[in-house]
């Protein structure tokens, strides 16, 4: 039999790595086209960042209306949280794939459309899978768009260039429960994600418009598919374990013990995958760096707790104290408002002041307004509510800005797009998290209390027997009474449970200032250019 004779020379050559594409550099835009292009990415950031604030005080008339509790309703927060966490790692490759300006417009339009998918629900079910949809593709948004602002400016200009792109981004948190009760209490719930769909043609088209001929090069990189799925595993399985914990009675459900083995599994696989793969989805290599490390950790877990707390006060507000979806956005409102004002200020601060000073600062006031939503209790009027939030802007213009310098101050530039987008991840996911826990906690604290309360609340003691005389004078029966009651009980135990959580969110924050202090100091030239980098 005839043998073929395989020649060294003849052999294929290995192919190459991929390379990433070149980087072009294109003139700031000038004129009109400036203008228009910056409202265009405003509103699309704004679209953004509406939607992930204006669901929060809309979450129990969603729930009644889908049949679901309120506990159950945080899923609306917390799948759109994970799935945008997931994919916003990915913003980087994406890019070189596609080129920033398709993926921006191609986003926007996947986001309108899953809005509209998310108004037309018509279970809790879908409701949840639609906002995962929309979370996975409202990930590249806002990296994109500050990428484009800021090449829409000259250099000398960048500053007010991220001044517009934050300021967009406080907006949000302002107009969000405003717009979300007033929606909620005037029309139906679907309105909060229809309003999405005009907003969003109108940014895609305008972007694409002034934008397309300044899109970036394309380029086929290999993408990390097995650190990809495990990212989704584990996140999934932690967050859905997180969400199902408390109704399932946590381990004695076999279901959170597998989710929980699940979890951990994938976890240590893909930290061990992605420490040795050439082109690893996440680079956690970064975290050999000190302070980048302790910038990540002290940004998510404040991040974490705050958003616990943001979701917290609306829920206490509608389902114990009476108050509508409208008058809970305008207590949740105010928090922006010194956060817009300040931010500007605290940009010019970090030029002479070191970040670590300034994060302290926000420690302290976070740890402040946590106290002192600790004192509420059932007779809390809306300025009792309101004063600790608008208090808690200062906290977030002084947060934001000098960790995000701090996480990214002492890494080379080149570093710096990988280290945004897992700074990012760690923070929206904590975010998901800090929501879960804070609403579990919650409810296990009221039982807790209810059990102590209801001790007191029985025939021989003075107040008991005092207020049932009372409610039986007024012509009420035995049944009615102890129903009325036991709906005081409710009140109070639930009062004292978020109490609870304000108390040990103080302390948190406390302990972070600690941790901010673990980093070195940062140079002001650096802080600068971290700081555009970070936006």
């Amino acid at each position: 039999m005839a043998t073929t004779e395989l020649h060294p020379e003849a052999a294929p050559a290995p192919a190459a790595p991929a390379q990433p594409a070149p980087q072009v550099s294109y003139p700031p835009l000038e004129g009109r086209a400036r203008v228009y292009g910056t409202i265009a990415l405003s509103a699309a950031v704004f679209m953004n960042v509406l939607d992930s604030s204006i669901a929060n005080v809309s979450i129990p008339t969603i729930a009644g209306t889908l049949g679901v509790s309120s506990t159950q309703g945080t899923w609306v927060i917390t799948s759109f949280a994970v799935a945008n966490a997931i994919t916003v790692p990915l913003t980087g490759w994406l890019t070189q794939r596609f080129g920033q300006v398709r993926l921006f417009v191609l986003s926007v339009l996947l986001f309108v459309v899953s809005s509209w998918l998310c108004g037309f629900a018509w279970s809790f079910e879908s409701l949840v899978a639609f906002r995962v949809l929309q979370g996975a593709v409202a990930g590249p948004m806002i990296p994109l768009s500050q990428s484009l602002m800021l090449g829409s400016y000259p250099k000398a200009k960048a500053g007010m260039a991220l001044a517009l792109w934050s300021m967009t981004i406080l907006v949000g948190p302002v107009a969000g429960p405003l717009l979300g009760g007033w929606i909620s209490d005037n029309y139906s719930w679907p309105w909060i994600f229809y309003i999405n769909v005009p907003v969003g043609l109108l940014a895609g088209w305008a972007s694409w418009q002034i934008y397309k001929l300044r899109d970036s090069p394309k380029t086929k990189l290999p993408i990390d598919t097995i650190g990809l799925a495990l990212l989704v595993i584990w996140v999934g399985a932690l967050q859905i374990m997180l969400d199902r914990g408390k109704e399932l009675d946590w381990f004695s459900s076999s279901q959170i013990v597998v989710l929980a083995i699940v979890a951990v599994v994938a976890f240590v696989y893909f930290v061990i995958w992605e420490l040795t793969a050439h082109h690893p989805v996440v680079e956690l290599k970064l975290f050999l760096n000190r302070n980048f490390t302790v910038g990540v950790i002290t940004t998510s877990i404040g991040y974490g707790v705050f958003f616990g707390t943001v979701v917290l006060l609306p829920l206490w507000m509608q389902n114990f104290m009476g108050y509508t979806a409208t008058y809970a956005g305008i207590a949740s409102a105010p928090v922006g408002i010194l956060a817009i004002i300040i931010s500007p200020i605290v940009g010019k601060l970090l030029a002479r002041h070191d970040p670590r000073l300034i994060a302290t600062f926000a420690f302290l006031i976070f740890s402040l307004i946590s106290f002192m939503r600790s004192n509420f209790n059932t007779q809390a009027d809306l300025y009792t509510i309101m004063l600790p939030t608008f208090i808690q802007g200062a906290a977030m213009a002084t947060f934001f800005i000098p960790l995000t310098t701090l996480t990214l101050t002492s890494l080379e530039p080149r570093h710096i797009p990988a280290a945004a987008g897992l700074s990012n991840f760690a923070r929206l996911l904590m975010g998901a998290f800090g929501t879960s826990i804070t609403t579990t906690l919650w409810e296990d604290r009221a039982v807790l209390h209810h059990a102590q309360l209801t001790e007191l609340a029985r025939p021989g003691e003075p107040a008991f027997d005092a207020l049932m005389h009372g409610l039986h004078n007024n012509g009420m029966g035995s049944q009615q009474s102890a129903l009325i009651v036991d709906q005081l009980i409710n009140q109070q135990a639930y009062t004292m449970s978020a109490t609870d959580i304000f108390y040990a969110s103080g302390i948190l924050f406390l302990f972070l200032i600690a941790l901010v202090w673990v980093a070195k100091a940062a140079s002001s030239t650096t802080s600068s250019g971290a700081g555009a980098g970070a936006h």
